[in-house]
């Protein structure tokens, strides 16, 4: 089993940033990819940013350049540094972790851009 719990959501206003953290009850190197989903209202799931356990990270391609994932061995945290906030980011941001016994997802942490 693992825990993933979301911190550091927010309102902020276009243009702003926020710093999503995501922290893990065991180490994040026994994952085969950690990363960011998030789920606007009436829209399907979408995966945001994604870092396997070589270290390539992958986004998409409406967050490419704004957004960074990192991740802290130490910490057993994934963090998700977001720039240049547009009200279309407005969505429930969830962490994700995948192992060889299955997948996982914490609570989810709200994030709302709107002026």
């Amino acid at each position: 089993q693992v825990q993933l719990v979301e911190s550091g959501g927010g309102l902020v206003q276009p243009g702003g940033s926020l710093r999503l953290s995501c922290g893990a009850s065991r180490s994040i190197f026994s994952f085969t990819a950690m990363g960011w989903y998030r789920q606007a209202p009436g829209k399907q799931r979408e995966r945001v940013a994604i870092i396997g356990s070589g270290g390539s990270t992958n986004y998409a391609d409406s967050v490419k350049g704004r957004f960074t994932l990192s991740r802290d061995a130490d910490l057993n945290a994934a963090f998700l540094q977001m720039n240049d906030l547009k009200p279309e980011d407005t969505a429930l941001y969830y962490c994700y972790a995948q192992t060889g016994a299955g997948n996982y997802w914490g609570q989810g942490t709200q994030v709302t851009v709107s002026s």
